[in-house]
């Protein structure tokens, strides 16, 4: 604390990322990174941008990786935003879009991030609950409100809305912006991103770092009608006219076309989440349905913490959170095959 602090800086609470711990041997299942490289394409892309451009500043605009975008998902550049990872996406869009007279509302249990960015800027948020099956219910969201954000799937949970629910949202809050944070789509939910084109009042957020393996690098991107992205982009270059360098940008755009390999490692997320899940539930666990490269797990009849902790002193970390409702859950990270072998083997010794 210092007596320099700006007055909103002392009513911060910032948000906790999972722990990044070094350790030999740690099968690291809190953060749900990939267990998977990213594209060999996109790795000899960002060794090729290392060059002598790198004295120059890198396109504003980031056209290629807007264009590669563009092609991925059908859409057109103009529709198309990027931001340093998609909190930063994330961040503008809060700052552009969803500070209005009336509240924000959000799902009570999700990205604990959204309340950080609410507290940062000033915006009045009505959490709305999960149901009991701890599923985002879109007829809840019937109040009077000046924008709406669901995570989709949903974290922790990873239970995911279909666009048909997600196309009934917009309809009933037509005059509203709706965001969907699609950090974890590509694991089996559906992209409200065949939308877009169809209700101005949707923006949809992507990031790089989990289904393309780049977490290191630090790209998002969002889409929506092109008054949405203007929107942030007013912000953004108010802000940082340069938010991804050359070799992120070089690797951004090889990652994205090379459709194949991400969808052969989202795959293997997928195969390893389902034989996980059946282990789990052999266990005596209660899963949550995942769509995501997580799974959200607890046990009747054993502690969470203990659990964790537990698992910790075998070099295998998971998370816990502390929020009501939720904090007998542990949210396990879907590894490689080895290291889940490796946890259920842990979990029936600390089980028995």
């Amino acid at each position: 604390m210092s007596r320099f602090w700006s007055k909103v800086v002392h009513g911060l609470t910032p948000y906790t990322p999972g722990e990044q711990v070094r350790m030999p041997g740690l099968i690291k299942l809190n953060t749900n990174e990939n267990p998977y490289g990213p594209s060999p394409k996109a790795v000899a892309a960002m060794q090729a941008a290392v060059d002598d451009d790198l004295r120059r500043y890198p396109d504003p605009a980031n056209l290629a990786f807007k264009d590669a975008v563009a092609r991925r998902l059908g859409v057109r550049r103009e529709q198309v935003f990027v931001g340093n990872s998609s909190d930063e996406v994330l961040a503008h869009t809060f700052h552009a879009l969803l500070k209005h007279e009336l509240p924000l509302l959000c799902p009570d249990i999700s990205y604990s991030f959204y309340a950080t960015y609410c507290s940062l800027y000033g915006i009045t948020a009505v959490q709305v609950p999960l149901n009991d099956r701890f599923e985002i219910d879109v007829e809840h969201y019937n109040a009077p409100c000046g924008a709406i954000i669901i995570a989709n799937p949903n974290a922790p949970t990873g239970i995911a809305l279909s666009l048909a629910q997600i196309e009934a949202l917009l309809l009933a809050h037509a005059d509203q912006v709706v965001v969907v944070d699609e950090a974890y789509v590509d694991f089996g939910g559906e992209s409200a991103s065949a939308l877009v084109d169809r209700y101005d009042n949707l923006l949809v957020i992507q990031t790089l770092s989990k289904s393309h393996s780049l977490a290191g690098l630090r790209v998002g991107f969002a889409v929506g009608h092109p008054d949405l992205i203007a929107g942030l982009e007013r912000v953004k270059n108010s802000f940082n006219c340069y938010p991804l360098g050359q070799v992120a940008q070089a690797g951004a755009v090889a990652s994205l076309d090379d459709v194949e390999y991400a969808q052969q490692t989202a795959r293997a997320v997928i195969a390893t989440r389902a034989w996980l899940t059946a282990e789990m539930l052999a266990l005596g666990f209660e899963v949550l349905p995942s769509r995501a490269n997580f799974i959200f797990v607890r046990h009747p009849q054993h502690d969470a913490v203990t659990i964790a902790a537990g698992l910790r002193e075998r070099a295998i970390l998971v998370r816990h959170f502390k929020q009501a409702r939720i904090d007998q859950f542990l949210r396990i990270s879907i590894g490689t095959d080895a290291e889940c072998a490796a946890l259920v083997d842990a979990l029936k010794t600390l089980l028995a």
